[in-house]
């Protein structure tokens, strides 16, 4: 029974956080040569724990680029930056020899193909009366063949290229594919352009996507479906992703929100300030300068006691619901408790020492 109780003790022990030390005892000395000061905690409210940047962006699969198929010169623009177009409008014409000859091949390709048909026909019929050998009628019937195949290439070609089969001439003229704005031109009228040159960047406005960059302790205790309010506005959206790699500069992870309703009032590339909804419980606000890292967690230093001699501090593990600033707003705090905001490096200093005894 003995032996039961000691190897329980064993693993109680193994299991303790590495943190769980005795508070940290600084003397009214050390504090003033480390420069710590201390002040009470925040309330930062219920439901909104503070903002953070968001990059408004349009879906991907809601955007399009208009690109010249051939190479050839800009003959006319027909929109602008800002215009609203409709799927199938004609954008831009391109005046291209490259298209000409696309058309004359496919011509040719076509003509070709029919008449070794009319004389695929006609070797049927006279194989059928028995006047032309087996041989020959095979022949013809592998011209025929390789003739369409030759046919059908030329008119994909033309259908890769935009450019519409039928009788030589006229200019290329480009569409839109979907309706939309025109966020941005890429050439200007006379211009000589390449194939794949980008004439216009078409976009469909509603719904954006908010792009957040949140700390690591928000993002874990995020799930898909949380509002996501833009600051100082009336628009709400609602997180559709979280992702699972950490920025290694700023210790950060990506959020991706979708707005619908009042994405009119939004612009592509704009820089905006975002509220997500905290946690259920009172959450509490501090200087950024306070938090400090180890272990692998987010720790405040907890004023626990003070007199003559000098104040106690404990290491309290914290998670980040937000930041914005100079400011955070974290969880595991009570209202009203005194946290070390200044001096923090030297109190970790310490904090180390104590964990190597």
């Amino acid at each position: 029974m003995f032996a039961q109780r000691l190897l329980l003790l064993s693993l109680s022990l193994l299991a303790a956080p590495a943190l769980a030390v005795e508070p940290l005892s600084v003397q009214t000395a050390q504090l003033k040569a480390l420069g710590i000061e201390v002040a009470p905690a925040g309330e930062a409210g219920a439901v909104r724990g503070g903002t953070l940047p968001a990059r408004v962006l349009v879906p991907n699969e809601q955007m399009r680029v208009v690109a010249a198929p051939v190479a050839g010169m800009v003959e006319m623009l027909a929109v602008a930056p800002g215009s609203v177009v409709k799927r199938g409008q004609v954008l831009a014409r391109l005046a291209s020899p490259q298209a000409l000859e696309l058309q004359r091949d496919a011509l040719q390709a076509g003509s070709q193909a029919a008449l070794l048909q009319q004389n695929l026909k006609r070797d049927e019929q006279l194989f059928a009366e028995g006047l032309i050998a087996e041989s020959r009628l095979q022949a013809t019937r592998a011209a025929a063949a390789q003739a369409g195949a030759q046919a059908s290439e030329r008119r994909q070609g033309l259908a890769m290229a935009g450019v519409a089969p039928g009788k030589l001439g006229g200019p290329l003229a480009l569409t839109a594919a979907i309706d939309g704005v025109v966020l941005e031109q890429g050439v200007q009228l006379g211009q000589r352009v390449e194939a794949s040159t980008p004439i216009y960047r078409i976009a469909k406005l509603s719904p954006l996507w908010l792009e957040v960059q949140a700390p690591v302790d928000l993002a874990a205790g995020l799930g898909l479906g949380v509002p996501v309010k833009v600051a100082n506005s009336a628009v709400v959206g609602k997180l559709i992703a979280v992702g699972r790699a950490v920025d290694v500069a700023s210790q950060t992870v990506l959020l991706r929100a979708a707005v619908s309703v009042g994405a009119e009032s939004l612009r592509p590339g704009q820089m905006i300030e975002v509220e997500i909804a905290g946690p259920t419980g009172t959450a509490q606000r501090l200087p950024a300068a306070a938090l400090s890292r180890s272990a692998g967690q987010t720790l405040a230093f907890v004023q626990v006691a003070s007199d003559d001699k000098g104040v106690k501090f404990e290491a309290r593990p914290v998670r980040v619901v937000s930041q914005g600033g100079d400011s955070v707003v974290v969880d595991g705090i009570a209202a009203g408790e005194r946290v070390a905001v200044k001096g923090v490096s030297g109190l970790k200093a310490m904090l180390a020492g104590v964990g190597k005894e």
